[in-house]
């Protein structure tokens, strides 16, 4: 599995090389921290992960999945349509959880932004993310 990510990663990065990139701060964005919201490298946008924070806090919005969920996919369309984009041109997500037992429950949400065409996806589950969240995503899309 880890050699098909390298080699899809080398085929995406390889006409990116001598693209310009362009690091992009998406509304609410809690300054300080070592990542930036989106850089942009061509018509591609590479989101950094999404958790259910109140925009601009280190606050969660909800402590339940579903509400988590909802507020990170929010924030995952804030940051798209401050770049000019939208979830509609989503190419590649990635749910990270902290409990895989929660999947189902994310999921159902998920399914409400993505409702057709829906873009690839992977989900895994880990021992714990930022804030003691409870989901992050982030995601790959074609810049507007």
């Amino acid at each position: 599995m880890r050699t098909v990510v390298v080699v899809a990663l080398a085929l995406v990065a390889a006409p990116l090389a001598g693209q310009d990139r362009h690091v992009l701060h998406g509304p609410g964005e809690v300054r300080g921290l070592p990542f930036s919201s989106a850089v942009r490298v061509g018509n591609l946008l590479f989101l950094s992960g999404q958790i259910g924070n109140v925009p601009g806090t280190r606050q969660l919005a909800d402590t339940g999945i579903a509400g988590q969920t909802r507020q990170a996919l929010e924030n995952v369309k804030a940051v798209l349509a401050a770049a000019g984009s939208s979830l509609d041109r989503a190419v590649k997500c990635t749910v990270f959880l902290a409990d895989i037992k929660d999947y189902a429950a994310m999921n159902a949400v998920y399914a409400t932004y993505f409702p057709k065409d829906p873009p690839a996806r992977s989900t895994v589950a880990g021992s714990g993310l930022a804030l003691g969240a409870r989901v992050e995503i982030e995601c790959v899309a074609v810049a507007g």
